[in-house]
């Protein structure tokens, strides 16, 4: 059986396939939002709703691309421990 506290032996990402999946993911909920705006635009009639709608459909997919492609989005989940009472690798008197 596994110990709860078990020592994390190596501080590696998440895979570049999981990351490239959810950043599709976000890249295909920015474009679900396009097409909604897109369809509002046209359900809505004249006025200023609809170049509002018809703005935030032309200019969200370069907002999307930016955002899909900001930074690296794995993180290796790893952090160090903050209470007084975690273990401390320290040197000893007399070693060099």
């Amino acid at each position: 059986m596994a110990k709860s506290d078990a020592v994390r032996i190596t501080t590696a990402r998440s895979s570049a396939a999981d990351d490239m999946r959810a950043r599709q993911r976000r890249y295909a909920v920015s474009m679900t939002v396009r097409l909604v705006c897109f369809v509002a635009a046209v359900a809505v009639g004249p006025g200023v709703l609809r170049w509002v709608l018809v703005a935030a459909a032309v200019f969200l997919p370069l907002f999307a691309v930016i955002m899909a492609n900001a930074n690296d989005q794995r993180d290796d989940g790893f952090s160090l421990p903050t209470n007084p009472g975690a273990h401390e690798l320290t040197e000893r008197d007399g070693e060099d």
